[in-house]
């Protein structure tokens, strides 16, 4: 077997695969006379059958599977050998001069086209700018924690009037546009929380109301979604597209939180026995706790940044025609020419970042081994045990936990992408200069969406 290699440009080549019946004998004779032993021809017992009956039935099929196997060992072997770094997998040439009788089987070539990785040259140092914005923890921000923590253990009690934070057990009607009931129309009962309205005029018109009062609303309005909206008014999302914008809301019950005290038991409740004892203590390990939490959605957000300009202004050249062959050569299911143009630029994309990633890996000699990958795993699931108040096992039992994750294919690339991002992260912290800045929370939850 000879492999040629010729290139087009910097990001395309050609493999030449040149077999000689010397490479593919031997291998044909040996496949036939496997099949001559188990053949079953009317008039011949097993193993009997006569090989010239054996090629002539089976001949171009066994000369066709052995060629293929050695075009595709001597391609992986080539590229293995001279260390070519590839995009995809080679692919038949279109229109291959590709040549060979399979009646008169002597010599046969065949041309594969490779896609080639492009050179690229990320530039990132401390020249380089970002700002690392950080959640300004204030006492109005740990008030609203507090508050939170104290409705979740608070008790549920019954109201006469609305507020804008409880909840209202009511019946929706179906209404015609001038207000009428709709005869045949919906008519379900169920529960709003007026705290989560977004709509402004939506949660004024909720507030102030007595049991037994009447609003007009809009289902959409007071719930998240069009799932939401279909399980509050008892419908299949599908079942929204011809309904009324005006329901007739009846108040039937007011509920109401009253928040837990801010006492011992309530403070052993959040964090053990004797942890936090003091109101000034809670305040304290509210903040530190915020503080951690959104260290890492700040890390996220100059990953985010860094990401963004990355992708910007680091050029990366891709042989687009070949990926576009590539894709519709070894997609699972047929794939039209029309779908490839429409989702390239998002696939370009995603492997345009996979390269940067690649080289800044390579460049930085950043690597994931199997050890630092199980004992991220371990963390994991620390932090699960952490998050429902359990103490984490034994190390031996968490270990052999980690390990039962890992057999999960979907779990190991989310776990290798996860530790991948927090190494890349650390890469660039410790790479550009951060202008850090506090910023509000509701200002922080813009940035990152």
């Amino acid at each position: 077997m000879k492999v040629v290699r010729e290139d087009i440009d910097a990001l395309n080549a050609l493999l030449k695969v040149e077999i000689t019946p010397a490479d593919y004998e031997a291998r044909v004779k040996q496949e036939l006379e496997k099949y001559r032993k188990t053949a079953k021809i009317p008039g011949f017992r097993p193993g009997t059958v006569p090989v010239s009956l054996v090629k002539k039935q089976y001949g171009k099929a066994v000369l066709a599977d052995e060629l293929n196997k050695l075009v595709n060992k001597s391609l992986y072997d080539f590229i293995q050998e001279n260390k070519i770094s590839i995009l995809g997998n080679p692919i038949p040439k279109e229109g291959s001069d590709s040549s060979g009788d399979f009646e008169n089987p002597e010599n046969f070539q065949f041309e594969y086209e490779i896609g080639l990785t492009p050179e690229i040259k990320v530039e990132l140092s401390s020249k380089n700018k970002f700002d690392y914005n950080k959640v300004k923890i204030d006492d109005e921000l740990v008030g609203k924690q507090i508050d939170d923590l104290r409705r979740r253990y608070g008790k549920l009690s019954s109201a006469d009037k609305t507020t804008a934070t409880d909840m209202i057990l009511g019946q929706f009607v179906e209404l015609n546009e001038d207000d009428s009931i709709k005869e045949g129309g919906v008519l379900h009962s169920s529960t709003i929380s007026v705290e989560f309205v977004e709509d402004k005029a939506t949660k004024k018109a909720l507030t102030g109301l007595n049991v037994g009062d009447k609003v007009v609303v809009n289902p959409a309005k007071v719930s998240r979604g069009e799932k939401d909206t279909a399980a509050m008014l008892g419908l299949k999302p599908e079942q929204l597209a011809n309904l009324s914008n005006k329901f007739q809301l009846t108040v039937n019950e007011i509920k109401r939180i009253e928040l837990a005290e801010l006492n011992e038991e309530l403070f052993n409740k959040l964090f053990g026995e004797g942890i936090v004892k003091t109101e000034k203590e809670l305040k304290e390990r509210i903040a530190e706790d915020l503080r951690n939490m959104f260290a890492n959605d700040s890390d996220r957000l100059l990953t985010k940044f860094v990401y963004e300009d990355l992708m910007k202004n680091t050029p990366v050249a891709l042989p687009d025609a070949f990926m576009k062959r590539w894709i519709k050569v070894s997609n699972e299911k047929p794939i039209t020419d029309e779908q490839i143009e429409a989702e390239y630029s998002s696939y370009s994309d995603s492997l345009k970042w996979q390269l940067i990633q690649g080289e800044i890996f390579r460049s930085n000699e950043i690597k994931l081994d199997n050890e630092e990958v199980i004992e991220y795993t371990k963390g994991l699931l620390v932090s699960n045990y952490a998050q429902y108040g359990l103490p984490a096992p034994a190390d031996e039992e968490l270990t052999q936990s980690a390990m039962q994750v890992l057999q999960n294919k979907d779990e190991v690339n989310r776990i290798y992408d996860m530790l991948a991002e927090s190494k890349l992260t650390k890469y660039f912290k410790e790479t550009v200069k951060l202008n850090e800045k506090e910023i509000s929370y509701d200002d922080f939850i813009a940035l990152a969406n």
